[in-house]
């Protein structure tokens, strides 16, 4: 996940000031959205890095009292937030096929397109169902619920997994003295979403150092994988 969105942000500052080049060749991805990975929609620039976002996507980040890119985790000072015009011309001057009926559409039209487009449909209607990379036993769940990226609960930057979410919060939030609800826990099936920690930072160190995905089974409940726990405890010795 954080190589990803170092890949992402690494293209995002190779663009030259412009935006990119006008070819069809990857035209609709290099103007998406980092976040949606849509082709932008009213799109708005942050002042001090530049990186460039939906308006709509990038709303959660300027509620927070102290925003960070959700590119390059700078802060960024919410006012100096502005409407990337120069993107707005270039969406309604550029042209790129349709990624399913080859059409070629204005990027500022081709949202609307697409959600119209027969072939798009189709191609989503038959997109492979889920395979597990490694065979297992338990079965597969229709609503898988997310446990590998969190918020961060002082400032809502969001998309961090749990090691950047130590990260985020030793570097960032040392000294917070709010209590807050860990947002690891509370995304366990035994979590509890309104219990807040007196001292979260702690709370992260210690009881945070390894992955639930490594131990956890997440079909059983909590007494039941207690139970399997010790079972395993007392056949090892």
């Amino acid at each position: 996940m954080a190589m990803f969105r170092s890949l992402v942000a690494s293209a995002q500052q190779r663009q030259p000031p412009g935006g990119p080049a006008s070819g069809d060749s990857g035209l609709e991805a290099q103007y998406s959205c980092p976040i949606c990975l849509e082709v932008y929609h009213r799109p708005v620039a942050i002042g001090s890095c530049g990186h460039t976002f939906c308006g709509e996507c990038l709303q959660p980040c300027l509620q927070v009292p102290s925003p960070l890119c959700p590119l390059c985790r700078l802060p960024f000072d919410p006012k100096k937030v502005d409407k990337a015009t120069h993107v707005e011309k270039q969406l309604s001057s550029c042209k790129a096929p349709c990624r399913g009926c080859s059409k070629k559409v204005t990027l500022a039209k081709m949202r609307v397109h697409i959600s119209s487009c027969v072939k798009v449909q189709e191609q989503m209607a038959n997109c492979p169902k889920f395979v597990p990379v490694v065979p297992t036993s338990q079965p597969i769940p229709s609503a898988v619920p997310n446990r590998s990226t969190f918020a961060c609960p002082y400032c809502g930057a969001r998309n961090l997994d749990q090691q950047e979410l130590v990260k985020h919060c030793v570097d960032n939030h040392r000294s917070d003295p709010n209590r807050v609800v860990c947002p690891v826990c509370s995304a366990m099936p035994w979590g509890d979403p309104s219990y807040k920690s007196a001292n979260f930072l702690q709370h992260l160190l210690h009881r945070h150092k390894f992955s639930y995905d490594t131990f956890v089974d997440y079909s059983i409940d909590e007494e039941a994988a207690f139970q399997a726990a010790l079972a395993l405890s007392l056949s090892e010795n």
